[in-house]
């Protein structure tokens, strides 16, 4: 490989991450600041959702941190950072619907997240030892182990691939609830758009860097 591809590689692969989280962050600040319509919390409106769809058994916690809303199956849990769950924004209905959406999706059994549920200890055992089979390769010129660390990345990357239909989807489902609910004026369906839209642009940037951290490494492994 020559030194410019390999260079190009390398900013690619720690540009996308970046810009994606720019995106993120540049949306969701802008609409953090707009009320929405119908002053209605981002618990509110996950409450809403959940109970619309029969799921009254799901309890809406607060978390801690910044954006660290998720959606926990086995506990049935959605939970909310403290600007979401508090927040009366935009940004704060969109997310907590974003999250909600997962859990219609495991209430549906949607395959794609089974799959991906079924994959994270496969993919926190990969994680682990990628790098250091790596590494191994590296330091000892044995290329069996450099190839099992690519092995492993691709299973990680597998990962990645099947977690975008997953968040893709639960925008999809987060966006109809909240037409269907008419809780979301016209003027808003923008900023709710744009919100999710980018989120979603950080896991397809996520994917797009580890493929051409394996397509570095393969080049690295095949070159004269």
């Amino acid at each position: 490989m020559s030194q410019n591809l390999d260079l190009i590689l390398m900013l690619l692969i720690i540009l996308l991450p970046v810009i994606a989280n720019i995106k993120v962050n540049s949306n969701y600040n802008k609409y953090s600041k707009q009320k929405n319509n119908a002053n209605i919390t981002g618990s509110m409106i996950a409450r809403l959702i959940l109970d619309r769809n029969g799921l009254n058994h799901i309890k809406i916690q607060k978390g801690s941190g910044h954006l660290t809303d998720y959606f926990d199956g086995k506990n049935g849990l959605v939970v909310l950072s403290p600007e979401i769950h508090d927040g009366t924004s935009i940004s704060s209905i969109a997310v907590a619907a974003h999250e909600t959406g997962h859990a219609l999706q495991y209430k549906e059994g949607y395959s794609f997240l089974k799959l991906r549920t079924s994959l994270v200890p496969v993919v926190n055992f990969t994680s682990r030892f990628s790098t250091i089979f790596l590494f191994l390769g590296i330091i000892s010129g044995i290329m069996n182990f450099f190839d099992l660390g690519i092995i492993l990345l691709s299973i990680g990357l597998l990962f990645h691939l099947v977690t975008l239909p997953v968040e893709y989807n639960a925008s999809k489902r987060a966006k109809e609830e909240l037409l269907n609910m008419n809780m979301i004026a016209s003027n808003e369906t923008i900023g709710i758009k744009k919100v999710l839209n980018a989120a979603a642009l950080t896991y397809v940037a996520g994917f797009l860097a580890m493929a051409l951290q394996i397509i570095r490494l393969i080049a690295l492994r095949n070159r004269d």
